[in-house]
């Protein structure tokens, strides 16, 4: 474990979260033994580092827009749907943090002012500064825009200076770990790697504006205890990807 006198390498980050993380070894919905476990983890380093936290979440694990076009609906509606569910999962981490006594404010880009303030960049700022944790959900507020791209997007706008994908595993493979043990964990890529050797860990997009914007991403597993504060330590866990040494 870091030593909470550590001084983090990384001040503000972006986490991305999937929506199928949420679900732990359920195929659908949500584990609140997960969420629990996450949002522990968060306040954890929150309060021994007073690292600044904006969260995007995904919502696979409630539908996915693209999954549901090509199973004949139409794939407009499909992304929509895809929005409500992230922000399904943003309230259940946001209860779950407030829980634990860590103010919280869930920002969405599509309008719903009963539950959550719309997305403004220079509010979204301001809580980071005071100390709450920002959630961010309905991607883009865009049809055809991933959460990774929305990700990458929204920790360009408030000058993350990192992306942390949390995934089911340890970093990015050369295939799929699950299915082949013998395949191969990078422990640093650059950018281009991501989109010439195909691998499928962030869309080409997410990738080419945390390029272009100098923002490095680290895969990892969120599941390990210890590995998202060491990750903000700096220290060598899952794959680092960015410019060239």
């Amino acid at each position: 474990m870091i030593k909470p006198s550590a001084l983090p390498r990384y001040k503000r980050v972006l986490l991305k979260l999937g929506g199928e993380g949420l679900a732990g070894k359920a195929a659908f919905g949500i584990d609140p033994d997960v969420v629990n476990d996450i949002a522990t983890d968060i306040v954890r380093v929150k309060r021994a580092h007073d690292t600044q936290f904006a969260i995007v979440v995904g919502g696979g694990n409630i539908i996915r827009g693209d999954a549901a076009s090509k199973r004949g609906m139409d794939r407009v509606t499909a992304d929509y749907m895809g929005m409500l569910g992230t922000v399904i999962n943003a309230l259940a981490l946001q209860d779950a943090l407030e829980k634990m006594d860590q103010p919280t404010r869930v920002q969405t880009a599509i309008s719903m002012h009963q539950i959550a303030e719309p997305y403004i960049r220079r509010r979204a700022v301001r809580h980071l500064e005071k100390g709450r944790v920002v959630i961010l959900a309905a991607g883009s507020g865009n049809p055809y825009f991933s959460t990774d791209t929305t990700a990458a997007l929204r920790a360009v706008e408030i000058e993350a200076e990192v992306v942390l994908k949390a995934t089911k595993v340890d970093g990015i493979y050369d295939d799929d770990p699950m299915t082949n043990p013998k395949a191969k964990r990078f422990t640093r890529l650059d950018y281009l790697d991501l989109i010439n050797k195909d691998l499928r860990v962030m869309d080409h997009t997410a990738v080419t504006l945390c390029r272009e914007n100098k923002i490095p991403i680290i895969v990892f597993d969120l599941s390990h205890e210890g590995h998202l504060e060491g990750v903000v330590a700096g220290k060598p866990i899952g794959t680092y990807v960015g410019s060239p040494e």
